[in-house]
């Protein structure tokens, strides 16, 4: 038992009886243990050595232990400290290794997926390993899985990975649509809308990607989806850059109290009042705050309140991306 301290199965037989007993000599441990005396003499031996055993000062023949945690407890946590760093040794080996074989062998870095529960299945495997990050192009009419059907994200979300999800426009004309991203936006998902998406995609922790090889497949599409799964690799760094580049533009979803979800059409545009859009032309033109408060006879706190909210609708953190925003939706 006491092995991973760098105990014998004889030492701890002879040190276990040290610790329930306040001295022993070699004859008495040998009666109790049915031990031979030379074996004793050599295994207390071998205890001093490690410091787990000492002779008594008053009687140099009878033994004590070691109390257990300042004898073991340590050794415990050297051999732990060992482990974790051979842990991490063959970690990085195994990089080499997978490293060594995709430059050999394309194989490593592409797999092809034939098949729309295939997919699925490798879809829910690659969420339940996710232990950061999913990235998700969802675009309208499912392959795989039906809106709402992915389940796996919830528990992935449950346990702290974080999923981005950007939807294309018409991905809300599907029934039921609306809902199912609602409910993934209570549940912690971060969910933005373009007009349009390129492909649909699907990217865990920057190091494994699953994306279509060609087109078709879809729901009410004749043929079995055929899929890739990418391994870290040049391409799958294109398609993570992909997904930040329309991440950058798309236009963040909200769930109102009504539990709709806010930004789905025409860019939120409806959202802005004729006040916020005589602001934001006096903003963009370069007008200080101070004599935009002039002019339309607020007061600069007011003013301020206006462009929060404009930033706030449109995911914006300093005024020039609120100007860039503003601009891609035509609110100018």
């Amino acid at each position: 038992m006491l092995e991973a301290a760098g105990l014998t199965a004889r030492e701890e037989t002879v040190y276990r009886l040290l610790v329930g007993t306040a001295t022993a000599s070699v004859q008495e441990i040998a009666d109790q243990t049915g031990l031979p005396p030379d074996t004793v003499e050599s295994t207390l031996v071998s205890l001093r050595g490690k410091g787990l055993a000492t002779p008594t000062d008053r009687d140099p023949l009878h033994f004590a232990a070691t109390p257990p945690d300042v004898a073991l407890l340590p050794r415990i946590q050297r051999h732990a400290d060992a482990l974790d760093k051979a842990r991490t040794a063959v970690g990085d080996l195994l990089d080499s290794y997978r490293s060594a074989r995709r430059r050999q062998d394309a194989g490593q870095l592409i797999e092809v997926i034939t098949g729309a529960e295939a997919l699925r299945e490798h879809l829910r495997r690659m969420q339940d390993n996710a232990r950061h990050e999913m990235l998700w192009f969802c675009k309208a009419q499912y392959v795989a899985m039906p809106s709402g059907s992915n389940r796996a994200e919830y528990d992935a979300l449950a346990r702290g990975v974080r999923y981005r999800v950007l939807y294309e426009q018409a991905f809300f004309d599907d029934e039921g649509a609306i809902d199912n991203v609602a409910e993934g936006v209570r549940a912690g998902e971060i969910a933005r809308s373009v007009p349009h998406l390129p492909l649909r995609l699907a990217i865990a922790d920057r190091a494994i990607a699953i994306c279509p090889l060609v087109p078709g497949g879809a729901h009410g599409n004749p043929g079995e989806p055929t899929a890739a799964l990418l391994r870290d690799s040049s391409l799958l760094d294109a398609l993570t850059a992909l997904f930040e580049r329309y991440w950058e533009d798309a236009v963040p979803l909200r769930v109102g109290a009504a539990g709709t979800v806010d930004g789905t059409d025409d860019h939120g545009a409806g959202a802005l009042g004729e006040t916020d859009r005589r602001l934001l032309s006096l903003l963009v033109a370069g007008v200080a705050d101070k004599a935009i408060a002039s002019q339309m006879k607020l007061s600069r706190r007011t003013i301020q309140r206006h462009i929060q909210h404009m930033m706030t609708l449109v995911g914006a953190e300093t005024r020039m991306q609120l100007a860039w925003q503003a601009a891609r939706r035509n609110w100018l």
